[in-house]
């Protein structure tokens, strides 16, 4: 199996060293105390069954595109599901310093996007992660300077950020740069566009202070920089089949996979539930999303931002398999990976099982599962 190459190797255990993008590794208090201590105590779950561990510790962003956890935590849906199994949830800036937790055990299982992902199998040699389900597609966005950039020609000579050298949102643009037939070195970020990569949490100062003129970036941040007088030039939903492509999937350590396995499938009901909760109830979903956000950074998103940011993602329990694979295919095309197999970086038996049981299409690995 390839590895990554030493050049994506070095970026992101630079970004990983980034103050901007170290692990926040706070505990959230919510969702993370059964409410009944005496099912607590005999550690049950729903069904009355005892589970195999006491507590799972799941991580995840302070992002609308993470919702599945921020929502199933906040409303203790997933933590339902549980019983007394404690649930330990733990936030992160970047998916390097993701990957590196779970790796050291410090969580169990992550909502990340499908770079890191592959990122993380591959440079584990097949041996560290399992994707085991979908949460999110679609919350990305191309967003410009409107007195500067007015077609999507005009962005030659023009700078736009990218949230990470070899993120998901990077490679995508880099993808698109080449499919425009321009030339943009991977690892500067120069060329016939200015590759600028800059953390979200700064990028609209950025934007503001006029040191790019825009970016391929991520919901909320595109919604932050509309509301700023920026102009969504391109949603990267409409280069896809159907308009879907992975934005976040759920992860889980093979050894925890492995010991646990009751563990995971509950957390994957309580993923499939808050998933249904959100589409049914999408003004309440927001709400929710946004009281979290709230708790975490310590305020809240705007209307002005929240608002167009929420239409633009799609909660799914699909990981959308054949997506995260073309992702693979565009980050070899930008010479950020060698030729990677990913044949078993699935696990969808424990989804498939779930989704079966509540009368709902099962999902497919796109040959990429366990044999």
């Amino acid at each position: 199996m390839s590895a990554p190459r030493t050049i994506l190797r070095r970026s992101i255990a630079a970004a990983a060293a980034l103050p901007l993008l170290a692990v926040a590794l706070t505990a959230c208090g919510y969702g993370s105390e059964a409410k009944d201590d005496d099912a607590k105590k005999a550690n049950v779950s729903a069904g009355d069954k005892k589970l195999s561990a006491d507590t799972v510790k799941i991580g995840y962003f302070p992002n609308l595109t993470h919702a599945t956890a921020l929502v199933g935590i906040q409303e203790g849906i997933i933590a339902k599901e549980l019983g007394g199994t404690e649930v330990k949830p733990s936030t992160f800036n970047a998916g390097p310093s993701e990957i590196e937790a779970l790796n050291a055990g410090s969580i169990d299982i992550g909502f990340i996007g499908p770079s890191p992902s592959i990122n993380g199998f591959t440079k584990s040699r097949g041996k560290s992660l399992r994707i085991i389900g979908g949460s999110a597609s679609g919350g990305v966005k191309l967003v410009v300077n409107p007195k500067k950039v007015k077609t999507l020609d005009d962005l030659k000579g023009k700078k736009i950020a990218t949230p990470q050298l070899g993120n998901t949102q990077d490679v995508a643009f880099l993808n698109w740069i080449s499919e425009k037939g321009w030339k943009v070195d991977a690892q500067s970020g120069k060329g016939d566009v200015s590759v600028v990569r800059t953390d979200n949490k700064v990028t609209p100062d950025a934007y503001k202070s006029g040191s790019i003129d825009g970016a391929w970036v991520p919901e909320p941040t595109a919604s932050k920089l509309v509301a700023q007088g920026a102009k969504v030039l391109l949603d990267e939903s409409t280069l896809w089949p159907d308009n879907k492509f992975v934005i976040t999937n759920i992860i889980v350590s093979q050894k925890f996979l492995d010991q646990h396995r009751d563990v995971v499938e509950a957390v994957l009901r309580g993923s499939v539930n808050t998933n249904a909760w959100i589409n049914a109830n999408p003004d309440k979903a927001k709400a929710s999303a946004n009281t979290a956000l709230k708790t975490l950074s310590g305020k809240e998103l705007p209307a002005d931002v929240i608002d167009p940011a929420w239409k633009s993602i799609q909660f799914t329990d699909d990981p959308l398999a054949a997506t995260l694979d073309t992702e693979a295919k565009h980050a070899v095309k930008a010479g950020l990976l060698d030729g990677t197999d990913l044949t078993g970086i699935y696990d969808l038996e424990p989804l498939n099982k779930i989704l079966k049981a509540a009368g709902k299409p099962e999902v497919a690995d796109a040959g990429l599962g366990v044999k």
